[in-house]
């Protein structure tokens, strides 16, 4: 088989959060349950209207060229790209096209084309072929459009990776910065792959586009399908049946059908917008305040991360969980302002971000809508996390203590806790959680556990020492999960000798 290389190009499409749309008043609530609900006769193109720029989108396109390391031009301005769509009722697209706002930068070593700022258009749904509806609510959004330079792979695999790893951290970036929900599921991020395939390294072969791709892992199986149909054609003698075209990919089938023939720049006419301003950015906004409130970069977040203990999964979970990722800074700063020392500070960041990755990420996702659910404050999750360390509290009894204080409570319970000012600790102590440490005590405890269970006691004596935990779980349950299970353990091995 022939060396073959791939080279890959995206297009990535986010919508923007913003109070309004990009040329007009109405909300940007592009999933809006009622249909054209948000609509106003701007963003439905009627005669005689006047679209206005939306400041705040552009910011966040500033905002977003800063965090990459990107230029952002001082000139820019709006073009009218004309195509029919039936959602698109101007028979244009107010876009940019010679201007862009963003250029240069790079993502995971990719480097970027440009990001410019257009409208989306509205959402068009076909009822059975019979007919179309369309619902104009998601119609003049703020939509960014970022366009990668063209990356050859010499493997299917690599390009593949690489392409959806690219659109991993790109979502990442926008969440972060508050910039898109970018949920591809909902159509708020949207992919498009160009892709050739050629046997000669410094010559592409003919490109197609794919469009209908929304999930990281669609990303690679379309890749993957259209490298092996350019491949298969090559090898056929049938390369001049891959033409220019865009091809939808289709998620049941995991394949591509072919859409439309491919339009070239000349075919959709560009001319600047005569009815919006041209804007010079650097005068417009002051590009150095904005970056110094940039959150930190995302490299250096993981890295640091990495320096106090944190897994990698538990890593990409506060990255792209952002009300999880500011808690946990919270709680972090919390720590570090008390008086500890490091080992202990270290100990305990790390007992924190375990605890709110799996419990409290876990009750956030679990707990139904109609429930209560929230944080709990950073101080009394410090005293948590303390209580911890110090070996008053377990592990269940942790899990329990922020799965009660995190839900609804009855009122009773609530009005108690009020009346009386609670904190953690105190919390923990009418639960019954704080461990016994007095040693003997839990003797007391051990010894009742062994009256109870001599038959597995004497094969403890004997040599099961598989029995340990099940002594250490009965004395923990005689306990009512208050006893030091470490003790426990330490009292049980001492009474086997």
């Amino acid at each position: 088989m022939e060396k073959y290389y791939i080279t890959i190009g995206l297009e990535i499409h986010a919508e923007l959060k913003t109070q309004s749309g990009m040329f007009c008043s109405c909300a940007n609530v592009p999933l809006e349950d009622s249909p054209n609900k948000n609509v106003c006769p701007i963003c439905m193109a009627h005669p005689g209207t006047l679209p206005t720029l939306n400041k705040e989108a552009i910011k966040k396109m500033v905002e977003i060229g800063l965090y990459i390391g990107s230029d952002i031009a001082d000139f820019t301005e709006w073009d009218r790209k004309h195509y029919f769509y039936p959602d698109m009722p101007k028979a244009y697209q107010l876009t940019q096209y010679k201007y862009p706002i963003v250029s240069g930068g790079s993502i995971n070593n990719i480097p970027i084309t440009r990001i410019h700022l257009e409208e989306d258009t509205a959402k068009s749904t076909h009822d059975q072929g019979d007919h179309t509806l369309i619902d104009f609510n998601r119609s003049g959004v703020p939509l960014m459009e970022l366009v990668t330079d063209p990356i050859t792979y010499d493997d299917i695999e690599s390009a593949a990776k690489a392409s959806s790893n690219f659109a991993k951290e790109l979502q990442l970036i926008l969440r972060i910065l508050d910039a898109s929900e970018a949920e591809m599921s909902k159509g708020q991020m949207r992919i498009e792959v160009n892709l050739s395939v050629s046997d000669d390294k410094n010559k592409y072969g003919t490109k197609v586009e794919v469009k209908n791709i929304n999930s990281f892992k669609s990303v690679e199986d379309a890749v993957r399908f259209e490298v092996k149909r350019h491949i298969e054609l090559i090898e056929a003698g049938r390369g001049d049946e891959i033409v220019q075209e865009t091809r939808g990919f289709e998620e049941n089938k995991r394949t591509t059908i072919s859409q439309r023939k491919k339009e070239s720049s000349d075919d959709y006419k560009y001319f600047p917008d005569p009815d919006l301003p041209k804007i010079y950015l650097h005068s417009l906004f002051n590009l150095e305040e904005i970056k110094n409130n940039l959150p930190e970069n995302i490299e250096l977040q993981r890295k640091n991360l990495r320096g106090i203990g944190v897994k990698e999964e538990y890593i990409e979970l506060l990255l792209s969980n952002i009300p999880l990722s500011k808690y946990f800074n919270e709680v972090k700063k919390e720590i570090l302002g008390h008086n500890y020392d490091k080992e202990k500070q270290e100990k305990m960041i790390t007992l924190a971000v375990n605890y709110i990755c799996v419990d409290v990420s876990a009750i956030l996702q679990k707990e139904e809508k109609e429930k209560l659910v929230h944080f709990i404050d950073k101080e009394d999750f410090e005293q948590i996390v303390k209580m911890l360390y110090e070996a008053e509290l377990s592990s269940r009894g942790a899990k329990d203590l922020i799965t009660f204080m995190m839900t609804d409570l009855p009122y009773d319970t609530m009005l108690e806790m009020s009346e009386n000012d609670m904190d953690a600790r105190e919390i923990a102590e009418m639960k019954g959680l704080i461990q016994k440490n007095d040693k003997e005590a839990l003797v007391e405890i051990v010894e009742n556990v062994i009256a109870n269970n001599l038959k597995q006691w004497e094969e403890l004596q004997n040599g099961n020492d598989k029995l340990i935990m099940f002594f250490v779980g009965q004395a923990m349950k005689e306990a009512k999960g208050s006893g030091n299970p470490q003790l426990f353990t330490e009292i049980i091995k001492e009474k086997v000798k």
